[in-house]
């Protein structure tokens, strides 16, 4: 694969690029002045020059040590999805193992991660630098992931966040697209800091334990810091919260499952023809059939299986909040090796502990199962069996539809991850003098690897299952096995049956990163309006991932999600440049007024050249006004698990549109797919095959801002303030070519609806109408178009006796977002429409107001979620849906309330005392229908009976 975009403008920035280089190599050949001073200059998130005047030049919001400490959160995850910005991403709160499956993109469920997502396009899409330099992304155990989990970062050991909420792949590559989150570590540090905090949920659970050590110090040469923190996380319960004990809230079992503990037997006799749906009756451990009694008033030990009567209520082996442990350590020094050179050593080492937690796992044989695993769904069941009730074989070839059987005697099935992330950094960093100007010069080197493990309990072996199905004479020529009950109710699958079906799973996975960097920045020459800067530099990175599931699972033995290995490398060459050219300075036109241009060319061993261009305009008005406004390209290569995902599958709640009562006009279209009339899709659950494409191209985008910031003068120093600042932004993000699947509902219904291959080619049916496979590939996939406003104020109160407010509102408006498939039709998602675990509210607004007076400190923060709507889905028929007319769910406006006091002991190490609690009105999010899981959105809300306590103590020595 080879995809080379040249023209004139990229042979215009690849010249330039060599025109910025080319004065500095020039410059470093001359000798130094002798009195150097190192100049107040910063490099800030979204530009690569080091200016004294970085207020303005690009949208970012700053999050600062204050910030982390008011939340009273113990995630970066879940402190980055609490801004405006943010959209839907993994946290604790999703229980994700065992009922996801695998997205396909290669990356694994990502069990226990914490992502981050701007602007609603996705975690893969934006960029994670650890003090400017790009961070691992995760390995989730169970695939190769895009994205960053921010679980591997602990929170103790920053100094700050700073979120750029804007298209930078001209300034930091690939992955850029919807931003950066930078996160700054502390380095400034000096003494002993010890941070302890306790917090619990209003109904006893979700306890948090966290402790963080930081020690620092150092001298006119020498600077060092170490931090040391522990954080655990308990359970929570989806059975222990009305709203998530069950499958969709407000509709009890009617969506459970069918494979149940007693067992759903749809079968057909082959001595009369009779097709039956049947299970044992509750308390029969050795059922009788009586193949004479063809209806549902039955006097043997069978009736008529029925919803919602006999279906399994699955919601209460879940988990609502997921139980974590992590332990990190960070060291870093620097030194200065004289005036005009330093250098520095830094590693991280971060373990994390999770664990997810599902209903035990069903059994589904037949070819109505939809598993995608043969052995499973094409099984024989002797008659021989002594255990088959019916007195004939169950062949999936003739008489047997579908089976569903729970082994609650298996116990949940329990997935444990641990994840090992290890980062080591070391870098030079000066300056010198050139001619008249001063150059900042670095060069850095990175190894970051992120390993998880999981280990995987209660699942089966389906070759083992079949074995102990079949013939019993076969079954004893093997150790071990034991012939099968799963005819009886709880209870009659024994010990010795479960030793020889019952294997424990173990995957793992690995991410490596491995980067240099060489950057020079500074001043080339002067303008009358005044000096032009630039900054420069060359990067190359090797990235590695692979995942290996277990044998059994590799073999196609693993009743649970199949998967196969994955391997996959490449490396990457990058050079960019970016130059800020004074246009204006104390003009008619006003104080000032800069041009930046930037551009990046990269070059991939996989075959991708790109060069991505970004222009800047900041024009400060007057002293307490600064407009910008800014248009970048980007583009983001296919990752690892994207271009060399193996097969594996997600199993996804479809509604089949060929299922009765058919929607009109659909008849005779479901005829044509081979459904027979009168067809009732007997199980949800459908299982989806996704995999990688080693024939992706890039994503390609278009990003475009504009706003101001203004800070009245006839605010400062006034009766009423010391100082306002509003910030107006608004942003425009379109991306082409989008690397992901269609949704598997979007790609049912329209397989229906129109009968095209290009919807219908990757889903069959089996003889029955029931689909048994669906194959759900990337692709390169049409266009996503998003924009909105994001406008601040913040607000600084005049020092009273009554003490000093601060006051900061902070909102996001999305007022487009539009996705279309390869085919042009258009995905479901838009602005106040939560759909499967995402939403994109139209307005989110976080309203901050802090007050100090001696040694008392207080703050108050609303969080506020607009109005969602969704489809009701199945669920149409039930109170719970709110305009069954329109199959329309209204997921009302949310407002949170958290509240924090402090009191600091000055006399005492400066002990400061901290009580809080989040959620105080104990708000419950809205019930969600087409979520997967304990009936509300778990990266928009907070969980259900969610007020949270918490107290801290911090103390410095």
């Amino acid at each position: 694969m080879k995809t080379i975009r040249t023209s004139r403008l990229s042979q215009a920035v690849r010249g330039a690029l060599l025109l910025a280089i080319l004065p500095a190599a020039v410059a470093a050949q001359e000798p130094a002045a002798e009195d150097i001073q190192t100049l107040d200059r910063v490099e800030v998130t979204g530009t690569r020059i080091k200016t004294s005047e970085a207020e303005g030049l690009v949208p970012v919001q700053r999050i600062t040590r204050e910030d982390i400490d008011r939340s009273g959160l113990t995630s970066i995850g879940d402190l980055i999805q609490s801004i405006t910005g943010s959209g839907s991403a993994l946290n604790t709160k999703f229980n994700s193992s065992g009922n996801f499956g695998f997205p396909p993109d290669g990356s694994g469920v990502g069990a226990g991660s914490a992502q981050a997502d701007l602007r609603h396009i996705g975690p893969k899409r934006v960029l994670v630098l650890v003090d400017g330099v790009r961070w691992v992304n995760e390995a989730s155990a169970s695939g190769v992931g895009a994205a960053t989990d921010l679980n591997t970062i602990p929170l103790a050991i920053i100094e700050r966040i700073e979120v750029l909420e804007d298209g930078a792949s001209s300034l930091y590559g690939s992955d850029a697209i919807a931003g950066v989150i930078n996160i700054i570590t502390r380095k400034d540090f000096d003494g002993i800091s010890l941070n302890v905090q306790y917090g619990e949920y209003g109904e006893g659970d979700g306890a948090t334990k966290s402790i963080d050590f930081a020690w620092g110090g150092g001298n006119d040469r020498v600077n060092y810091f170490l931090g040391l923190s522990h954080t655990d996380q308990d359970v929570i319960y989806s059975r222990d919260r009305e709203q998530s004990s069950f499958p969709v809230p407000g509709t009890g079992t009617n969506f459970g499952s069918s494979g149940t503990p007693t067992g759903r037997f749809i079968i057909t006799d082959p001595n009369t023809g009779v097709t039956y749906d049947i299970t044992p009756n509750t308390g029969v451990s050795d059922p009788v059939f009586d193949p004479t009694q063809t209806g549902c008033v039955r006097t043997d030990d069978f009736h008529c299986f029925a919803t919602p009567a006999d279906r399994f209520n699955f919601a209460q082996y879940n988990l609502l909040l997921t139980p974590s442990e992590r332990s990190g350590a960070f060291g870093q020094v620097r030194f200065n090796f004289s005036d005009r050179v330093s250098g520095y050593a830094k590693v991280l080492y971060n373990r994390r502990k999770s664990t997810n937690q599902a209903a035990p796992e069903p059994l589904f044989f037949g070819p109505e199962a939809g598993t995608g695993n043969p052995q499973a769904d094409g099984i024989f069941i002797s008659a021989l069996n002594p255990f088959n009730p019916f007195g004939f074989d169950l062949d999936s070839a003739s008489n047997l539809i579908l089976i569903g059987r729970r082994p609650v005697e298996g116990g949940p099935r329990v997935f444990e991850q641990e994840v090992d992330t290890w980062y080591v950094g070391a870098g030079l960093e000066g300056l010198f003098e050139a001619g008249d100007s001063t150059l900042f010069w670095d060069v850095n080197v990175a190894f970051s690897e992120n390993k998880a493990e999981q280990t995987n309990y209660g699942s089966y072996n389906i070759r083992n299952i079949a074995l102990a199905l079949g013939d019993p004479a076969a079954c004893a020529a093997v150790a071990g096995c034991t012939p099968l009950n799963i005819f009886g109710g709880p209870g009659t699958i024994t010990p010795q049956m479960l030793a020889f079906i019952s294997p424990i799973v173990r995957d793992n996975s690995k991410n490596e990163l491995a980067l240099i960097t060489a950057n020079l920045s500074g001043a080339l020459f002067d303008m009358p309006a005044g000096s032009v800067d630039f900054a420069t530099g060359i990067e190359h990175r090797r990235l590695e991932g692979s995942y290996q599931p277990d044998p059994i699972t590799v073999a196609g033995d693993y009743n649970g999600v199949p998967s196969l290995p994955t391997a996959g490398e490449y490396d990457v060459t990058e050079l960019y440049f970016e130059v800020n050219f004074p246009l204006l300075a104390d003009s008619a036109w006003g104080k000032k007024l800069d041009f930046t241009v930037a551009g990046r060319y990269s070059d991939y061993s996989t075959g991708i050249s790109e060069v991505t261009p970004k222009y800047g305009l900041r024009w400060q008005v007057v002293d307490e006004l600064v407009i910008r406004t800014s248009y970048a390209e980007g583009f983001r290569a296919p990752s690892i698990g994207e271009l060399f995902g193996s097969a594996s599958r997600f199993d996804a709640q479809l509604d089949d549109p060929c299922s009765t009562p058919i929607a009109p006009g659909l008849t005779a279209n479901c005829a044509a797919l081979g459904v027979p009339a009168g067809y009732a899709q007997p199980n949800p659950q459908i299982s989806v095959t996704t995999g990688g494409n080693e024939d992706l191209d890039p994503e390609f985008s278009e990003s475009w801002s504009t706003g101001f910031i203004w800070s009245p003068s006839f605010a400062e120093n006034s009766v009423a303030a010391d100082r306002v600042d509003i910030e107006v932004t608004y942003y425009q993000h379109e991306i082409e070519g989008a690397i992901q699947a269609i949704d598997a509902q979007t790609q049912l219904d329209l397989c229906v609806q129109t009968l095209d291959p290009l919807y219908c080619g990757g889903i069959t049916r089996a003889p029955t109408g029931g689909i048994n496979s669906f194959n759900n590939r990337l692709t390169n996939l049409g266009v996503i178009n998003t924009s909105g406003w994001d406008i601040d104020l913040f607000w600084t109160f005049p020092e009273s006796k009554i003490g000093q407010f601060k006051a900061s509102w902070r909102n996001t408006f999305v007022t487009e977002y539009e996705a279309f498939g390869a085919a042009g039709q258009r995905q479901p998602q838009g602005p106040g429409i939560e759909v499967v675990d995402s939403s994109i509210p139209e307005w989110t607004s976080n309203f901050t107001t802090d007050w100090s007076l001696g040694a008392w400190s207080a703050a108050w923060t609303i969080r506020h979620i607009s109005e969602l709507r969704e489809d009701c889905g199945r669920a149409v028929s039930f109170p719970v849906c709110s305009n069954p007319a329109t199959s329309t769910n209204i997921l009302e406006a949310t407002t949170y309330h958290d509240l924090q006091i402090s009191y600091q002991i000055a006399d005492f190490h400066d002990l400061r005392l901290t009580f809080g609690v989040n959620n105080l009105a104990d708000e419950d999010p809205p019930i969600c229908l087409s979520c997967s899981l304990n009936g509300y959105d778990a990266s928009t809300y907070d969980i259900p009976g969610g007020r949270f306590y918490y107290l801290r103590a911090n103390m410095k020595f």
